[in-house]
């Protein structure tokens, strides 16, 4: 029977999906997102630019205190809204987790590293502001899809960037990577060439030529069947040398998923198809109960 049970609440959120023939298939997952668990604060600004703001979706069980992730979505790069993501932000809330969804600039507007130096303006900009919205800025994490996973390495890998707003990636608690690219040179993909001036590509650019023995620790999760981002050559390769480093490094591979369900997982209509939800808030509850040295 829960078998069944299940079966039939994926097959029932697949045919809204189908029907909702006007609607992107993220908007269908969020016409099914409840909105009791949390309290969102809309359209903040950390930056200059239209496209630097940030929602914030606080737990309405915890009143203060909360650990804080800041999610960045993928889309080569090239697209994406934060807006699309709020089925992520109920997901964390639910269990607790204070979530930060936040934009950044895309292509043609920015290539890399500029999409890097907004994320790290996201994430400082958290770690200043987020005691407001009942966030602990000392259980700190940021956590990406894809695109947005490399984002999240990069965070947590390459100083640089944290480094620009005055942050060290040692004031994050961990960091979590969903079917992310962290290896991909020389580069394929037409749509990502320009974004990384590829063939110019510098080698600095890859999160895999960052791994040391102070890094924070990782949660990599990603699709067995992933047909656009290889899991072997990233995930799997960035795990063994951050394992190789010293780092607490977790992976996970589900067969259930491919690369773009591997983050719809987080809604509650597609949960049954892998536990990442579970596995994202038993390594926040893990690694987030006091401040790192």
């Amino acid at each position: 029977m829960p078998f069944l049970k299940r079966s039939l609440t994926v097959i029932f959120a697949a045919g809204i999906m189908l029907a909702c023939v006007a609607c992107s298939p993220l908007s269908a997952i969020n016409t099914l997102t409840p909105s009791a668990s949390y309290h969102k604060s809309a359209d903040i600004s950390y930056g200059a630019d239209p496209r630097q703001k940030l929602d914030i979706y606080a737990p309405r069980d915890v009143a203060v205190g909360a650990p804080v992730v800041v999610f960045f979505y993928g889309g080569n790069w090239r697209m994406g809204d934060r807006a699309d993501y709020a089925f992520v932000g109920e997901a964390l809330a639910s269990r607790g987790i204070l979530a930060v969804i936040a934009d950044y600039r895309l292509y043609p507007q920015a290539s890399y590293p500029g999409f890097l130096e907004d994320s790290a303006a996201a994430v400082a900009w958290t770690a200043r502001k987020v005691r407001s919205y009942g966030g602990n800025p000392e259980r700190l994490f940021v956590m990406g899809h894809s695109a947005g996973a490399y984002n999240a390495a990069m965070m947590a890998l390459d100083g640089r960037w944290l480094g620009a707003q005055g942050m060290k990636p040692t004031a994050l608690r961990g960091w979590i990577g969903l079917a992310g690219p962290y290896d991909f040179l020389p580069i394929d993909s037409p749509d990502v060439k320009p974004v990384f001036h590829f063939p110019d590509t510098p080698p600095s650019s890859q999160p895999v030529n960052h791994v040391s023995a102070g890094a924070p620790p990782a949660l990599l999760i990603a699709s067995e069947k992933d047909a656009v981002v290889d899991p072997a050559r990233n995930t799997g390769r960035l795990a063994s040398r951050l394992r190789e480093a010293g780092v607490d490094a977790e992976t996970f591979y589900y067969g259930r998923t491919g690369h773009a369900t591997l983050v719809a997982t987080l809604s509650r209509p597609l949960r049954s198809l892998a536990p990442v939800l579970d596995d994202v808030e038993r390594f926040v509850a893990s690694h987030g109960a006091a401040a790192r040295d």
